[in-house]
């Protein structure tokens, strides 16, 4: 893995990030906000507010791996803080409260600490994605110009986050390719699934407030899922040489889950 890239990548990131202009005048309708308010009280929590660090039981072996990847971890989490400061400007501007438990939260730390790091990073991916599918469907029916410009910070930095654990699992040498790809793609596409219903469960009343449909973001969740494995495949054939017929890019093997109307 370019440990160089990933460190000047999260440096640079820093520059130019212009802070949404929280002053101007709150025009969000109550009915709307009283279905906003709560989910960006929970994301707050959930994205940098509670523990940023890895909290796997066996964390520290893989942050102690390497000089580099201690400051990789600690670079990408420093962004979920951040993350956290914008969602904690947002409650504030709308008169929302910092929470600091939710029965969401709970499950999702729960899970962290006793599932192992392996596992956890890719709970975190998971939730990369399907935040970031969140995050999508939340700026493009947005009723408030601040809240536009958050979103399309944390979306800037949640691409970045997904492109780097990309990197991460092709130089671990994760294929997806072959049969042993097959299996691994099933399972990522079930637990992404099961994420993303999660989210659901608990964001879906915000979304569907400011004009978001369940379809909607369920198609952006299944594109992210999708365009993940796909370059995944490519960044890893290169180096296999491998193109089996178990793995076939544009038919993913759990591609209809969802698809729920209205």
């Amino acid at each position: 893995m370019n440990y160089s890239k990933w460190i000047a990548h999260f440096a640079r990131n820093r520059r130019d990030r212009p802070e949404p202009d929280w002053s101007v005048p709150v025009t969000v309708r109550p009915e709307i906000l009283a279905a906003l308010l709560p989910s960006l009280e929970q994301f707050r929590l959930g994205d940098g507010g509670g523990p940023a660090s890895l909290i796997a039981f066996d964390a520290e072996r893989y942050r102690s791996s390497t000089e580099e990847t201690r400051t990789l971890v600690d670079l990408w989490f420093a962004e979920e803080k951040e993350h956290a400061r914008l969602l904690g400007c947002a409650v504030d501007r709308f008169g929302g409260r910092r929470i600091t438990s939710h029965w969401s939260f709970t499950a999702f730390c729960l899970c962290r600490r006793v599932s192992g790091v392996r596992f956890e990073l890719q709970i975190l991916l998971l939730t990369e994605l399907v935040s970031t599918a969140y995050y999508r469907v939340l700026r493009r029916h947005s009723p408030d110009a601040p809240l536009t410009a958050m979103c399309a910070l944390i979306l800037r930095d949640e691409a970045g986050h997904v492109a780097f654990h990309r990197d991460r699992l092709a130089a671990a040498g994760r294929s997806p390719l072959g049969l042993d790809g097959a299996l691994w793609q099933a399972q990522f596409w079930v637990c992404g699934l099961a994420a993303a219903t999660v989210l659901w469960t608990s964001h879906g009343r915000c979304l569907r407030a400011i004009g978001g449909s369940r379809t909607e973001y369920y198609r952006e969740v299944r594109n992210e899922l999708k365009r993940f494995v796909v370059l995944l495949c490519r960044a890893v054939e290169p180096v296999t040489g491998i193109r089996d017929p178990f793995y076939q890019p544009r038919k993913q093997l759990i591609p209809n889950i969802g698809k729920e109307t209205t």
